[in-house]
């Protein structure tokens, strides 16, 4: 018997910063019963231009970010639309939905409340087969399953995730040494806690951002870097590219003035244009063991990237260039990215795509060109650990969930600790980079 939709239903819920987001839940008839799905939407702060298109209410409810709109979207015009659809056929499904929207970026009924459909659909499916999501998964990319990714997890935060602080968005540690998943995890527990202490010792308050890193006042790059640093040390690991390794998400965009094409750092008392960012990056690099660096220029510097990207390979420093902002989960910005070398890593986020069948098609251009994949949370998180699934079933070799605190980060490490736990699929850590292949 095919697994057919026969119900789908969705509501209001709130996220990790408390505003509103879209939770769905699909109904399916499969062999001896119905069997149900449930997704929630997570939501971005730094949000780049090039995503698909939330939606929100805008009006006097939770200072206008209600999602009403999307949720009756849902009801009125996506459920019946899909009612009655193999829910096995994912791509069927998904081109269902983006037709009934009939916008390219999703916007006209809201990417939260497609992306809602689509993901509901795909836990009631792997539910109806009786397997886990991560297998559903891996048979929609028509692949095996792959292995437990390295974690890419975030200590200290400023920019759009703290409020304040120092521009630069995320300092985050990569536990490259670390032979196993758990061992990661606990290597970076290690990290973290020496470095709340030392924070603590220094007079701060151990205060955490949207994604759980710390953020306590930064004068500037160098004094995150050190503190990471330090922490490694007081861990009893060494701050190293074989070892406990760093990565930043620099989020370049928002504090960039494209009017006067310049860069405005406050915490270095300067303006910088492109060659200047480009120095400054590269000098990072070259003082400390960075083997990530996320959005390092303005979202459709195009060319910026590629110049980064040439000049670290010209270096010899195994750091990649990871494209967020710039690529947006989307094929069409990937494809340019592909042909201009302007990346050497994606960032896949299932909310910028706005469906799980471009989320896939995404990770396999990504494959076919020999670009790394990250699968990423945003910021506006709830305890749905879809994307724990999602980078096993593509074996996408990294994941960046936040800290290791907050329920919502912590319900998606768990999930990993999970599958590590009962299925044994192995671990694409041990080295930098990662493998992606078992």
């Amino acid at each position: 018997m095919t697994p057919t939709i026969t119900a789908v239903d969705t509501w209001e819920v709130l996220d990790s910063r408390g505003d509103p987001t879209v939770r769905v839940a699909c109904e399916v008839d499969g062999e001896a019963r119905s069997e149900r799905g449930v997704f929630t939407v997570p939501a971005g702060a730094s949000t780049g231009a090039h995503e698909a298109t939330e939606r929100r209410d805008g009006d006097d409810r939770y200072d206008g970010r209600g999602v009403r709109g999307a949720v009756a979207a849902v009801r009125e015009e996506l459920a019946p639309a899909v009612v009655g659809v193999d829910a096995t056929d994912q791509r069927a499904v998904d081109a269902t939905l983006e037709d009934r929207d009939g916008s390219e970026d999703l916007s006209r009924l809201g990417a939260n409340a497609v992306l809602g459909v689509s993901g509901a659909v795909a836990h009631a499916a792997a539910a109806a087969r009786e397997i886990p999501l991560y297998a559903h998964v891996a048979d929609l990319a028509g692949r095996e399953p792959g292995r437990v990714p390295l974690p890419m997890v975030n200590l200290l935060s400023g920019g759009l995730h703290a409020a304040g602080g120092i521009e630069i968005q995320d300092f985050l540690v990569i536990p490259a040494g670390a032979e196993t998943y758990p061992e990661a995890i606990e290597t970076v527990h290690a990290v973290r806690s020496a470095l709340r202490e030392r924070l603590i010792a220094d007079g701060h308050r151990p205060l955490v951002a949207d994604e759980g890193g710390f953020a306590p006042p930064l004068g500037s790059v160098d004094e995150a870097f050190s503190l990471l640093e330090s922490a490694a040390r007081d861990a009893g690991h060494e701050p190293s590219r074989e070892d406990v390794a760093f990565a930043v998400d620099v989020a370049a965009t928002h504090f960039y003035d494209a009017d006067a094409g310049q860069y405005r750092l406050e915490s270095l008392g300067r303006e910088l244009d492109r060659e200047g960012m480009l120095d400054l990056v590269e000098g990072w690099t070259e003082r400390y063991p960075l083997v990530s660096v996320e959005d390092p220029l303005a979202e459709d510097d195009w060319d910026g990237f590629a110049a980064l990207r040439e000049r670290l390979d010209g270096t010899g420093v195994q750091c990649q260039v990871l494209g967020d902002d710039l690529l947006a989960t989307n094929t069409g910005r990937v494809e340019r990215a592909v042909s201009g070398g302007a990346a050497s890593a994606v960032l896949v986020k299932p909310n910028q795509a706005g469906t799980v069948t471009r989320t896939l098609d995404v990770v396999e251009r990504a494959r076919q060109a020999g670009l790394a994949t990250v699968v990423s949370a945003r910021s506006g998180e709830t305890c749905d650990a879809t994307i724990a699934d999602l980078a096993v079933g593509l074996d996408a070799g990294q994941i960046k969930i936040g800290s290791l605190a907050r329920s919502e980060r912590l319900a998606k490490y768990n999930r990993l600790l999970g599958i590590d736990h009962e299925a044994e699929r192995g671990y694409a850590g041990g080295r930098w980079p990662p493998t992606t292949e078992g």
